[in-house]
């Protein structure tokens, strides 16, 4: 599976919540494998709290997932 985020495409909080969609998994099961508490996946993806690069690399990594970041 392959993720293509060009900028301003997507944000944040919608790059997960579409991962965690492509793999079929509720917000509990997703902040599971990635040792979170669901209601911090839920403030991803209404983007109240912002992440880092390290945790998009942590979930592409649990799902076997390539994102693939292009600048405009």
């Amino acid at each position: 599976m392959k993720l293509i985020v060009k900028k301003k495409n997507y944000t944040k909080g919608e790059i997960i919540k579409i991962v965690r969609e492509w793999t079929n998994k509720t917000q509990k099961e997703f902040a599971k494998e990635l040792n979170k508490s669901e209601s911090i996946i839920q403030k991803y993806e209404a983007d109240e709290v912002n992440y880092g690069i390290e945790t998009l690399l942590d979930i592409a990594k649990e799902n076997n997932i390539t994102i693939t970041l292009e600048k405009k």
